[in-house]
């Protein structure tokens, strides 16, 4: 995975990089570089919320080391879910294609031999089919026709 994903703060905007920042907050910068920085605020109203969210954290040292702790819980989440994603795919799933296919398989087999077997059946139209109609004789049918 690409390194650059990982940085939180190395996507957040184009005209700043983190050493920039780092030094703004230390005071460390120079005239031309806070003066940059501070134009860009004034632009930017998420790097406003930013730079003073950062501002409002005490010690300077503590602020690298929170950056740190951000980026390596950014990096194992981001490999957590890779890991997911990975054990979802079908590729590597082999047993699973292997039962589609045999699945598919049989059900074209079955339809197969079902039409095959249903063309053997004798074929009923009922145009020329005739009802043929048996009298049945009871013991009282015969008595009347004796009498």
């Amino acid at each position: 995975m690409n390194n650059d994903i990982k940085n939180i703060l190395s996507n957040s905007n184009k005209d700043i990089d983190n050493q920039q920042l780092m030094d703004y907050l230390s005071k460390h910068a120079s005239e031309a570089d806070i003066h940059d920085l501070e134009q860009s605020m004034v632009e930017d109203e998420f790097l406003n919320d930013a730079v003073e969210g950062l501002q409002e954290i005490e010690p300077a040292k503590n602020l690298e080391l929170y950056v740190e702790q951000l980026n390596k819980e950014l990096q194992k989440q981001l490999t957590k879910t890779k890991k997911r994603r990975d054990k979802h795919r079908i590729k590597d799933k082999p047993y699973a294609i292997f039962a589609i296919m045999l699945i598919l398989l049989l059900a074209i087999v079955c339809y197969i031999v079902w039409k095959k077997s249903s063309r053997h059946l004798p074929a009923v139209h009922p145009v020329t089919a005739t009802v043929q109609t048996k009298t049945l004789h009871t013991p009282d049918s015969l008595h009347k026709k004796s009498s």
